[in-house]
């Protein structure tokens, strides 16, 4: 990939290294040193390098040795590698997005898919060069499951459906809120593009400048984003821990009790006494969708005089 970061293809070439026996099970790869030589670039670097090879189990740090390749990696020379002619690109990424809606993106490594699959990691490289590129794939999967439809000739209706679209596809797949976490560093996927182009058509016509209009695009995908990355750590607790919310406030009410008994919270106090008062993450987007489209309106309202 053209746009890579240095530790990311640092990591391919030691994996092509594995895959193509030069790197055998047991050998010692670069230690950070080598690499900052080898490739010139700084400590932090090649310390990224070698956590990304550990992550997707193919090296391990063994005292007194340092890291070396996992034991039980297969590479591609090797008459015991695994041969999956049925395996494909599009069937790994449905594998991983499989996994990462059932376990998180935490638990998401090319091993456990490769286990999964039945198949080898390095089978895996064949077709997919690091996990990087995976998250890729599956964001642009997940962003091309549902399509919008035409963009709608009133622009609050288009931003309403687009918000909703958004919100909906991480709602199917929490861990997508933590993969297109990064604004400065966006995703480079079609279908997650197709999604902006169907915005910044239901903005078009409405008297912004192409600044403004990114800008209300990015304020509006960064609100449903935060409510869905509530939602995915929420959901990831109660999974952790087994305790529901209600379970949870239940448990914890003793201790609010005793701070609001100190009296230093007049106004929280009477919120929490109202008995209409019932917040979940639901309510919230749709308050938060309605007063953000607000903003939009008189925004758009004082642009056009």
């Amino acid at each position: 990939m053209p746009n890579q970061p240095p530790y990311l293809r640092i990591a391919a070439e030691l994996r092509h290294r594995i895959a193509s026996g030069a790197l055998r099970p047991g050998d010692r790869v670069p230690s950070t040193r080598a690499i900052t030589k080898e490739w010139g670039v700084a400590m932090a670097t090649a310390t990224k390098a070698l956590a990304a090879l550990r992550q997707d189990g193919l090296v391990q740090a063994v005292p007194g040795v340092g890291t070396v390749v996992t034991p039980s990696v297969a590479h591609a020379s090797s008459p015991a590698a695994p041969v999956e002619p049925g395996l494909t690109r599009a069937r790994i990424v449905r594998t991983a997005v499989a996994l990462a809606d059932a376990e998180g993106l935490p638990a998401l490594s090319m091993r456990r898919i490769a286990t999964s699959l039945g198949t080898s990691t390095m089978a895996l490289y064949r077709h997919v060069p690091g996990k990087g590129e995976l998250l890729r794939l599956m964001t642009d999967e997940v962003c091309g499951e549902t399509p919008m439809g035409p963009v709608p000739a009133d622009w609050r209706q288009g931003l309403e459906r687009a918000a909703r679209w958004l919100y909906a596809a991480y709602t199917r797949h929490r861990w997508m809120a933590q993969a297109m976490a990064s604004f400065t560093r966006p995703v480079a996927s079609p279908n997650a593009m197709r999604y902006t182009e169907w915005v910044l058509r239901a903005l078009h016509g409405t008297g912004l400048t192409p600044l403004q209009m990114i800008h209300v695009h990015l304020a509006l995908f960064a609100y449903v984003q935060g409510v869905a990355m509530a939602a995915e750590l929420e959901a990831r607790a109660e999974q952790d821990t087994g305790i529901s919310d209600d379970e949870w406030m239940a448990r914890n009410e003793p201790q609010f009790e005793m701070i609001a008994a100190t009296g230093n919270y007049p106004l929280l106090n009477t919120l929490f006494t109202q008995d209409e008062f019932d917040l979940d993450l639901e309510t919230l987007f749709e308050f938060g969708l309605r007063r953000t489209l607000d903003g939009i309106a008189m925004m758009i309202g004082e642009t056009s005089a």
